[in-house]
């Protein structure tokens, strides 16, 4: 079966968390992904833990949990784009590829002599998306920053957590993820989508804050209607309506989202308590709300369960990050995939969420050895062995262990 994106080629030199897991996502659709990473330490998640143990994972980078759940069906290769040949290498590359992908901090690429006016001029074709903290223009263009200032910069970190508490941060990086990979992938392929009709690329400019921003769209509503901004303990689905909130069970959490009436309703009648429908939008903290929550800790989670089976009512236990992996919801979803990385073995890890019809997502393959695919690239890209073996010699490129490896790129 094609993959829809088996024709792309992206020039993914970013590192972490957003790039990757952006770059990953067109990649399980068939995008050939090229991590181009320094003759220096490369992508920084290579050395973070946990370790899957085997000498040769860790000795071509692959050991880290983190890095494979990244970086599954790409390649890598290794140039040094501060030297003159091995960004004569990477300008060479462009020539064919589809997509560049960066991270760095605005004007770092320029710096480099591989910016965007450099790229398209060499591909006019070339869609040119760069994921930063505060985007290529604007007041904070320059400002170092993480998810938490991303989050902090918006707004939605000061809403989160409850009233009168301290600012309650997310177990998830919300800005890299949701703000930064998600809305570059769309990006993507937007301007590759008009590349088709206009034969044409563009600059696509992804500001992480800018992404986490758009997720208040109904927060922000409030504002923009009464010039009010919601406090943490006040925001309607943020744990300020008894309707819709936590609660602990008898053996645990219990999270209960009952926002429609009907739903309401069948909670109470289901749980023999019609005296507790005009508290469906009580506060916390509330007499109503008090009641509620000594119902609720009335039933284990898994009577919870059953009722909720039974009423139809919305309640779901909240479960560890263990039990949902090992739920059935989501193994018959397919979320969890299996690979055998060499060195290490079978690997699991969170598939692809995106579910299309005649095209799936291809089957997932292990992540690259650092450098491991770079003699092989260059060759293909039309680079003679001599060329090939000077890059090398240089320092300009490198394969695993800073050498080509041994590998021949024309097996």
């Amino acid at each position: 079966m094609s993959l829809p994106l088996s024709d792309i080629r992206i020039l993914d030199l970013t590192r972490l968390l957003p790039g990757p897991f952006c770059s990953q996502i067109l990649a399980d659709f068939g995008a050939e992904v090229i991590k181009v990473e320094d003759t220096g330490m490369g992508d920084y998640i290579r050395l973070a833990p946990p370790f899957y143990e085997g000498d040769e994972a860790r000795a071509d980078g692959t050991a880290s949990a983190l890095y494979l759940s990244l970086n599954r069906n790409k390649k890598s290769i290794r140039l040094d784009l501060k030297s003159d040949a091995g960004r004569e290498a990477f300008l060479r590359l462009v020539e064919t590829a589809d997509v560049v992908l960066e991270g760095f901090r605005p004007g770092v690429m320029d710096r480099l002599e591989v910016g965007y006016e450099t790229l398209i001029e060499i591909n006019p074709g070339l869609v040119f998306c760069s994921i930063s903290g505060y985007g290529q223009d604007g007041p904070n263009r320059d400002r170092a920053g993480h998810d938490l200032n991303y989050v902090a910069a918006t707004g939605l970190l000061d809403m989160t957590g409850a009233a009168g508490g301290p600012p309650g941060q997310s177990a998830t990086q919300i800005g890299d993820i949701g703000g930064g990979a998600m809305s570059a992938a769309l990006g993507i392929m937007t301007a590759l989508f008009e590349k088709q009709r206009s034969g044409k690329g563009q600059m696509v400019d992804i500001s992480m804050t800018d992404g986490v921003l758009s997720w208040l769209a109904l927060s922000s509503s409030r504002y923009f209607a009464d010039g009010t901004s919601p406090e943490r303990g006040d925001v309607e689905l943020g744990g300020s309506l008894a309707c819709y909130l936590t609660y602990e069970a008898a053996d645990g959490w219990i999270s209960c989202g009952a926002l429609e009436p009907k739903f309401w309703k069948a909670f109470c009648d289901g749980a023999g308590r019609p005296d507790l429908i005009e508290h469906q939008f009580d506060r916390p903290g509330s007499e109503g709300h008090s009641k509620v929550a000594e119902v609720f800790r009335s039933k284990t989670r898994d009577e919870w369960l059953k009722f909720n089976d039974e009423h139809n009512c919305c309640i779901e236990p909240i479960l560890t990050l263990g039990e949902a992996l090992e739920s059935d919801l989501f193994e018959e979803r397919e979320m969890i995939v299996e690979f055998d990385q060499p060195g290490i073995g079978p690997v699991r890890q969170i598939g692809n969420p995106i579910k299309l019809s005649e095209t799936p997502s291809r089957e997932p393959g292990p992540a690259p050895a650092f450098g491991g695919d770079t003699a092989r690239i260059l060759g293909e890209a039309g680079f003679s062995q001599e060329e090939i073996d000077a890059l090398f010699e240089s320092g300009a490129a490198a394969g695993p262990g800073g050498d080509s490896g041994g590998m021949d790129f024309r097996a």
